[in-house]
């Protein structure tokens, strides 16, 4: 049965130009709408998929539309000859599945809906089979003996991924002025959580016993799902429990969702984030799915009474094991790490050198069903050009110069596990069509040879450049891009989550005091000071340097000290930023300016021990590389 398309362009030739070549290519075309009203009619009709324009006739744009199809769960492309880059950023928000720029070619149209129809349904099937893993984890809960501090611990950690939160909490009501029986848990890291229970409470809120009561009688029940955000938090009105919650522990979203118990009472389970904005109605409408086991686990008489004792309880096993760090942003990407990693979904990890990228990798092999089986790790740009096919796909012998015997590849090797593909957005235009032919047909060829070999294979890729920017100037192709970006992951650097750097120093310290064979004596408070002040262009291997140098030189006796000055180069101003190349100048920049500060404390010296290379843990020709790139020459330095 042919795909159904609707088509949603104010210009009639174009509208025409589009119907004609996608029935000619085997889809039928449900209609032509040329306003948001005009489309509403159709969208109730249920189309395979949609193909919009972003500026439209009428009231609504292609953005309101957009919206509304991702609420149904009906895939649509983007059409555009816009290039704001505030409408661009609001269209991306949507999470379209894919995105044309007019004009375009009948080809790009052609691979742009078998990408955009392939995305949909990996993200659907996805959703649909973690969403039944995640009733029955909840419903498994029933049968098991636990005290009320532990369900509603394996609550959090169920829920974690699929409602992301840093605090959750559970109270009956209507409340109880004389005995406060809410219980929550406050996240400390991954897996691991600070029980909360009155005395924990009105210790973070400075409260007494009576002014909480005040509260909790003022509170006006909740009879429907709410979400609140921090800036209208006790706005023209009584402070509520959240309000108060919010305010001490300084969230800035938050979800009430009450589940009815009968005889007048309910529960009400909430959800607060430390991100403005964080729940929207896709999370109410999933609590709205998971009613049942949510009202079964909280009309369990375990719930009504709050327990004796607080608590701290944490994983038994590290999950993310390496990975240091409780900051929410982290957390975040680690959540969607852990949902994506039984799935056999292809992972493109983001994130400025130095983040962490190939350990999240290895967590998520680690994580999978495929971990007994090889995980095949290749820097992209650490192979010449002219051997990169043969690295990834194999040779036969006699196939080049020096081909001496017939040699597998690193897909081959990694049949039935992980391949790892670091710096993919280094991989040359050639590869990135023969990559794109592995995702599609899962099969490959030999260097020389013509008999293709059948794979199974997991990709997870990952890449410091913007990926977009560099589809935009001709030097990634857009279908692989949105092979790739099924499940993206985004890992936040180091500036952006500071209060991780007193843990990763400490973590890195004690680890190199013991590497080395000495005692660690602390941090001193200048260096200490001057790490928190740093924005760390390299992140945490930037950080890993530092520390290790510091321990070297170290006499074992005194805290740790600064051996090299941390140069604070001032940040970009983000308003400034108003084109895509821009943001590609900035980002060239500041790893311009971070391999000059490199080179300049090793006097120019790329290769050998304590060279710039081994420094910033690249091979010596990347970094060649990449100086011959940014225009970096020794002679320049002034060293």
């Amino acid at each position: 049965m042919p795909k159904r398309i609707l088509i949603v362009e104010d210009e009639f030739i174009i509208a025409n130009d589009l119907q004609l070549i996608l029935e000619k290519a085997g889809y039928a075309v449900i209609g032509i709408a040329v306003s948001g009203e005009e489309a509403d009619a159709f969208i109730s009709r249920k189309p395979d998929l949609v193909l919009l324009d972003i500026r439209l006739k009428g009231r609504q744009s292609g953005i309101d539309i957009a919206r509304k199809l991702r609420t149904e769960h009906i895939a649509f492309i983007y059409l555009s000859a816009n290039s704001n880059q505030k409408i661009l950023e609001a269209a991306k928000a949507t999470e379209p599945d894919g995105f044309l720029v007019k004009p375009f070619r009948e080809k790009d149209l052609l691979i742009a809906l078998d990408i955009a129809w392939y995305r949909h349904q990996h993200s659907l099937e996805s959703k649909l089979r973690q969403e039944e893993q995640l009733r029955k984890r909840l419903e498994g809960l029933r049968e098991e003996s636990l005290e009320p501090e532990q369900k509603l611990f394996r609550i959090a950690g169920i829920m974690q991924s699929f409602i992301p939160f840093d605090f959750i909490s559970l109270g009956i009501r209507p409340m109880n002025a004389e005995q406060f029986t809410d219980v929550g848990y406050r996240r400390t890291g991954f897996n691991e959580y600070q029980f909360f229970g009155e005395h924990e409470f009105r210790t973070i809120s400075g409260l007494q016993k009576s002014d909480l009561a005040k509260i909790v009688k003022s509170s006006a029940p909740i009879s429907k799902p709410a979400v609140c955000n921090s800036d209208a938090a006790g706005r023209n009105r009584e402070l509520s429990l959240q309000d108060v919650m919010m305010n001490s522990l300084r969230f800035q979203s938050c979800l009430l969702f009450p589940v009815s118990l009968g005889y007048g009472l309910t529960a009400q389970y909430c959800f607060y984030s430390s991100k403005n904005g964080a729940y929207n109605n896709d999370h109410i409408a999933l609590l709205n799915r998971l009613t049942m086991p949510l009202q079964e686990l909280a009309g369990n008489p375990v719930f009504l009474a709050a327990p004796a004792v607080a608590a701290h309880h944490e994983a038994v096993a590290p999950v993310f094991k390496g990975i240091i760090g409780n900051h929410h942003l982290l957390l975040s990407a680690l959540d969607l790490a852990a949902q994506a990693a039984p799935y056999n979904t292809s992972i493109l990890i983001l994130g400025e050198s130095g983040t962490g990228k190939e350990k999240v990798a290895i967590c998520i092999h680690e994580l999978s069903p495929r971990k007994h089986k090889p995980l095949v790790k290749i820097n992209c740009a650490a192979i010449p050009p002219t051997l990169i096919e043969s690295e990834l796909f194999g040779h036969e012998k006699g196939a080049f110069t020096g081909a001496v015997e017939k040699r597998k590849g690193k897909f081959e090797l990694a049949d039935g596990g992980t391949i790892f593909l670091d710096e993919i957005g280094e991989l040359p235009l050639s590869m990135q069509v023969k990559l794109l032919r592995v995702l599609q047909e899962k099969e490959i060829e030999h260097v020389g040879g013509s008999a293709t070999i059948k794979v199974d294979v997991r990709i997870i890729a990952a890449t410091n450049r913007n990926l977009e920017n560099e589809v935009a100037q001709g030097n990634f192709r857009l279908d692989l891009y949105y092979r790739l970006n099924v499940f993206p992951i985004t890992l936040p650097p180091l500036r952006e989550r500071r209060s991780d750097i007193e843990l990763l120093a400490l973590y890195f310290a004690e680890k190199f005091c013991k590497e080395f064979n000495k005692p660690f004596q602390g941090i001193s408070g200048p260096m200490a000071d001057a790490m928190l002040s740093y924005d760390w262009p390299g992140n945490i291997r930037e950080m890993e340097n530092v520390l290790e140098q510091s321990v070297v030189l170290n006499n074992g006796k005194d805290p740790l000290e600064l051996k090299r000055k941390l140069a604070q180069s001032p940040a970009p101003e983000r308003q400034s930023i108003q084109t895509l190349e821009d943001v590609k100048y900035i980002q060239r920049q500041t790893e311009r300016d971070y391999i000059i500060s490199v080179l300049k404390q090793t006097k120019g010296r790329i290769r050998g021990a304590s060279g710039a290379a081994e420094i910033l843990n690249i091979n010596p020709s990347t970094l060649e590389s990449k100086m011959a790139k940014l225009g970096i020459r020794k002679e320049g330095l002034d060293v």
